[in-house]
């Protein structure tokens, strides 16, 4: 009886996360799969098209377009960002009033990211941007930013970098400071140097951290939308079009439902097989402590 009242308990607690996971998660990818075979603009009776809406994506230039977009954005965002994450969070676990500096840093990620992308319009305009005006005190002569297509995109990234840097910084403190000091101790004893410690006591036991901040990155890069919403409108000739503002413009300016929640699908297998490889591939490079 008593086990009976326990669960009741345990089944009650978890009723609104569960209710929230259905409502908001489950029942939104089932509708989008459905949605993905059947040609329906919104109003109106879908009609079943099959795999139609599917080739339509595979072959549209646009979804390509936008997928290498979103890839080098990726390839921009992910590496910087760890690296950037990792070295703040091992100075400040040195330092004395960390929390001053962790609550610095992790402010923007509590900031609304549709004003933060006003801001860095402003910084990174080409003409009267403070960046370049900067850049000019020095001798140098910045490029424009956000109208360059050769520019935009690391543009963007700039800003998603700096964006996230505060939330990176804090998970790798938590790791950093799950570290027992008696490793470093016996590697003085032992005479290891700071690199050394570096390199074979606090990376490899920051691995599943890192693990964790690389698959939460490589996530939220493929999902990336606002800051080329805000910034740039997907411009100069679609070089900051992404993924998500491809769905975007299917869905509410062009009308194809059925098209956008195809592409939406295609998204999801790729961040799906992305995230199978990288669990696949941690074995060989991610350490967990006895």
């Amino acid at each position: 009886m008593q086990k009976k009242h326990q669960a009741l308990w345990g089944y009650l607690f978890i009723g609104p996360q569960f209710l929230g996971l259905l409502c908001f998660s489950l029942l939104p990818l089932l509708y989008a799969l459905y949605l993905s075979f059947v040609n329906w603009d919104g109003f109106g009776v879908p009609l079943f098209v099959g795999l139609d809406n599917f080739k339509g994506q595979l072959s549209d230039p646009d979804f390509w377009k936008a997928l290498i977009n979103t890839m080098y954005y990726m390839v921009l965002v992910i590496p910087a960002g760890i690296i950037l994450a990792l070295l703040v969070a091992i100075v400040l676990n040195k330092v004395k009033g960390k929390e001053i500096y962790r609550l610095f840093f992790f402010m923007p990620v509590v900031t609304s990211s549709v004003s933060v992308g006003v801001i860095w319009m402003w910084i990174l305009n080409g003409e009267f941007g403070i960046l370049n005006h900067l850049l000019r005190a020095i001798g140098i002569t910045g490029p424009m930013w956000l109208t360059d297509t050769q520019w935009v995109i690391p543009s963007i990234a700039l800003l998603s970098i700096w964006l996230g840097l505060g939330y990176n910084m804090v998970i790798f403190l938590a790791g950093l400071q799950g570290i027992s000091k008696s490793y470093y101790e016996a590697a003085e004893i032992d005479g290891a140097s700071k690199f050394q410690q570096l390199r074979y006591i606090t990376l490899p036991l920051l691995s599943p951290t890192t693990f964790f901040v690389t698959i939460m990155m490589v996530i939220s890069s493929f999902q990336v939308f606002d800051q080329a919403f805000v910034m740039t409108n997907g411009g100069p000739a679609k070089a900051s079009y992404t993924l998500v503002y491809h769905i975007y413009d299917q869905a509410f300016i062009d009308f194809t439902m059925g098209e956008s929640a195809a592409a939406a699908m295609i998204l999801f297998v790729i961040i799906l097989v992305f995230t199978l490889l990288q669990f696949k591939m941690q074995k060989r490079w991610v350490h967990y402590g006895d």
